[in-house]
């Protein structure tokens, strides 16, 4: 004979104990959410909580509902465990994606890094989509600015950008996951966004001009940076990094290049005669570099704000 339906509930709570899924204090789901879970009848669901609480596995408390035994009778502690294990999902979710890449992350994949089963992410995470956006702002949220700007929008805007650079280095798949048409109202990222326009008031330029130059000059970095996980995905499908692969391709390259048809372009390759290694770190210092020449090129001649 099969296991019964309530019974499957019971041992699936107790399951979660066991590996730390669950902890005293953690409210379980209602007898509706069980039941929609589990595609069992309300019964039944209803049935499963009165067995645990006589197993003195869960307790209901009044305005809560049903919660781990053992654990404080206060909701705001309920939260804190709730907080605490949704904190492990996304730090276990950015080690998954900074080692294995975006490709490879999976609600089911962190579950199994936990130890959890996968259906209790869902109590934490209500989807993919969800936990990349908790990503993010993890991910930015680490890496501070400092309380006090360096003098001069110049200065503050270059701080801005090489953290920014920092974190997209840090996790390449983070450069994906940033969406410039739809954003989220993250306080990591609109961290960023308050410091350059803080730099900007110094310009005096019109509020539409600033926040257009904070665009651009987010979409810069942005644009380098999702790079690095593109590279890294063509080393996991081909087995060779970007050196291996020019150097297989060189010669067809050259070819091509200096066929006539591109003069100006063959011109600067012969005058490469020493090769030419794309380096990331390289590109960002000198494209930063030229951004904001242009910037303060443009930039009116006013006097000094009083």
């Amino acid at each position: 004979m099969g296991t019964a339906p309530y019974q499957r509930i019971v041992e699936d709570v107790k399951r979660q104990l066991r590996s730390g899924a669950l902890q005293p204090g953690d409210r379980l789901p209602s007898t509706r959410e069980l039941a929609s879970q589990w595609k069992v009848a309300l019964a039944t669901a209803a049935h499963a909580l009165r067995v645990l609480a006589q197993e003195g596995v869960v307790k209901a408390l009044p305005r809560v509902g049903t919660v781990v035994a053992g654990g404080a009778s206060r909701p705001g502690a309920t939260r804190a465990t709730a907080d605490s294990t949704r904190e492990r999902i996304v730090r276990a979710a950015i080690a998954m994606a900074d080692d294995e890449g975006l490709p490879a992350l999976s609600i089911r994949g962190v579950a199994s890094k936990l130890g959890m089963p996968v259906m209790s992410l869902y109590r934490y995470v209500a989807s993919k989509e969800v936990l990349l956006v908790m990503m993010a702002e993890t991910a930015f949220g680490d890496e501070e600015l400092p309380r006090k700007p360096p003098p001069g929008w110049r200065a503050q805007l270059e701080l801005a950008a090489r953290l920014e650079w920092k974190v997209f280095k840090r996790h390449p798949w983070l450069a994906r996951v940033v969406n410039l048409t739809r954003p989220q109202p993250q306080p990591g990222a609109l961290a960023f966004a308050d410091w350059v326009m803080r730099a900007l008031q110094e310009t005096r330029l019109p509020a539409r001009e600033m926040m257009h130059i904070h665009i651009l000059l987010h979409t810069f970095v942005q644009g380098i940076a999702v790079n690095l996980e593109s590279e890294a995905d063509a080393i996991a499908q081909t087995g060779m990094n970007d050196e291996e692969f020019m150097r297989q391709t060189e010669s067809l390259f050259i070819q091509v290049a200096t066929s006539g048809r591109f003069p100006h372009f063959a011109k600067v390759l012969t005058d490469l005669r020493t090769g030419f290694d794309l380096d990331f770190d390289e590109l960002f210092e000198q494209g930063l570099r030229v951004w904001l020449d242009g910037l303060e090129a443009r930039l009116p001649r006013r006097p000094p704000a009083r």
